[in-house]
């Protein structure tokens, strides 16, 4: 049950009039593919209405006051074929954005952030979530920000030929000379490197040589909650040196540490196998054991505050990683944006800390990425 008292709630959602926030990734493409009717037709899946079943629709980003978001084109790493799936997914987003035109507004640059926000609308962006679909081919990173993505993130939770994962075996201490190629090619056509997923040798290498801003768009600290999924201190420490950004991220088990430690003997590398009945075992170990802990919006702003001061005030912002599944207790969905405000405001954060985390901080990563570009030939 929310302690926010309303008089805050109502001083945040006010505050989300005047600052734009921006959501740093959403999953939504990935449950209209996967919905057991709609089958990755969005039309079909019906975005203008309520879906209470999950946690993502048009009504309830509006309640939320987002002003921009970044919709993941979510690729397995077992897909058949990766690289049609991922252009599959984007060809998803695009749908969306061309089904509800009054809503979103296409976004390709920082400004069109601002520039939906005076339209009334929300600035749409793609995100490429993992590199599987570039297979050997730096091209398809071209191709990629040709069809509209404006950042990749570099693997999923299964190591790839170039990168390795945070929740998978290690094969190539970090990135393989294949994988630095795809960061210098990215930073090249002004394609965010999104470092979420992988290991902390990886952070370390992308940092290393990258010649713009990098983002973590979904993780926590792991000081506070030992997920190999959350960001070490040693690389938080070195965002600002870069100008990157780490966004904190509402994934339940990345939050609370008494619930990542509830989950590890059903885990590997901090994953559930991929052939496993994730529901039948969490069901089993609730029977022996009692109820999963529950992760709250009080804990996830500790992890922001945890951020803020190791990485900076200029280097945190919000990716709630919203994907139709588990949330924490007052942040189940994306009308939540002003609750997470509201929190931070009663716990003393200024107002102009608060628009640097909400879209300030992204808005600038993004110049960045688009200044460090180099002009095509």
């Amino acid at each position: 049950m929310s302690t926010i008292k309303p008089a805050t709630l109502a001083r945040a959602r006010a505050f989300l009039e005047r600052a734009p926030l921006v959501d740093g990734h959403n999953d939504l493409p990935y449950v209209v593919r996967k919905h057991e009717s709609a089958k990755g037709d969005v039309a079909a899946y019906a975005l203008e209405r309520a879906h209470q079943e999950t946690d993502t629709d048009i009504p309830r980003l509006k309640a939320g006051k987002a002003a921009a978001q970044f919709w993941a084109a979510f690729c397995p790493t077992q897909a058949k074929d990766p690289s049609r799936f991922t252009l599959e997914q984007i060809q998803l987003i695009r749908s969306v954005n061309a089904l509800h035109p009054d809503v979103f507004l296409p976004a390709l640059k920082a400004s069109d952030i601002r520039r939906a926000k005076r339209q009334g609308k929300i600035a749409s962006f793609i995100a490429v979530e993992s590199g599987i679909g570039i297979g050997d081919r730096l091209e398809m990173l071209d191709i990629f920000y040709a069809l509209g993505a404006r950042y990749m993130t570099l693997c999923h939770n299964e190591t790839l030929d170039w990168v390795d994962s945070a929740t998978d075996a290690p094969r190539h201490n970090g990135l393989t000379d294949f994988g630095r190629n795809v960061i210098r090619r990215m930073n090249e056509i002004g394609l965010l490197v999104d470092l979420s997923h992988t290991t902390p040798k990886v952070m370390h290498d992308v940092l290393d040589i990258a010649s713009a801003p990098a983002a973590i768009t979904h993780a926590n600290a792991r000081t506070l909650c030992d997920h190999p999924r959350n960001v070490d201190d040693s690389v938080l420490e070195r965002l600002k040196a870069n100008g990157g950004i780490v966004m904190a991220t509402f994934v339940p088990a990345f939050i609370n540490q008494a619930l990542r430690d509830w989950l590890k003997p059903l885990q590997t590398h901090g994953k559930t196998p991929l052939d496993a009945d994730i529901g039948a075992l969490i069901a089993e170990r609730a029977r022996r054991t009692g109820p999963a802990p529950k992760a709250t919006l009080a804990q996830f702003c500790d992890h922001v505050d945890y951020l803020a001061n190791k990485a900076g005030i200029d280097h945190v912002g919000i990716g709630s990683d919203f994907f139709g599944g588990a949330t924490p207790e007052g942040l189940e969905d994306v009308s939540k944006f002003p609750d997470l405000i509201a929190a931070l405001m009663e716990r003393g954060w200024s107002d102009t800390a608060l628009a640097k985390l909400a879209g300030r901080n992204v808005i600038r990563v993004l110049r960045g990425v688009e200044k460090a570009a180099k002009p095509a030939a």
